[in-house]
């Protein structure tokens, strides 16, 4: 995966897709970022993060900075192991969306992690419902929830390790 960064003009934004319907993904319709299953020919799993994000959105990589990588994530509900690279975007680049993307768009970290977008939510996931921790990003999208909200929340403590707003793994369930 490929957690992609600009600066706006107050401050720091984080950008997301939404990805298609259809009945072969089990992450059909959530919020994420780009990317993908490693192929043979990927050099590294960050060249996947890359091959993946130009794909799906149509951002080529190779020109923005490479700020590192997060830990890898374990599924709870899948047995797949998630690695996510961090990029800092220079300019403009508008997003071309593959058959796997329905829509694209930037929150701003103070948004994301702002005390009263923490929630406890009720998500499906294949056919079972889960009471999970989750971030509401727009009142038109799902909430932000599992594998993805996991590295946000990772990196939010990468950027603010003595942040005293609440997660909502933080809050009683």
């Amino acid at each position: 995966m490929a957690l992609m960064l600009r600066q706006n003009g107050t401050g720091l934004e984080l950008f997301f897709i939404q990805r298609a319907h259809h009945p072969d993904d089990p992450w059909s319709g959530n919020i994420g970022f780009p990317g993908g299953g490693a192929e043979p020919q990927d050099a590294s799993l960050r060249h996947t993060a890359e091959r993946e994000t130009l794909e799906e959105v149509g951002i080529d990589l190779s020109e923005a900075s490479y700020l590192g990588r997060l830990s890898d994530i374990v599924g709870q509900n899948l047995p797949v192991r998630v690695s996510c690279f961090v990029y800092g975007l220079h300019g403009q680049q508008a997003p071309v969306f593959s058959s796997e993307v329905q829509d694209a768009f930037w929150i701003e970290f103070d948004q994301l992690i702002a005390a009263e977008r923490q929630v406890v939510e009720t998500v499906c996931f294949d056919g079972r419902f889960f009471e999970v921790p989750a971030i509401l990003l727009h009142p038109a999208k799902p909430v932000l929830w599992g594998i993805t909200f996991r590295l946000v929340s990772q990196f939010r403590h990468l950027l603010l390790p003595d942040s005293q707003t609440p997660t909502a793994y933080d809050l009683p369930l």
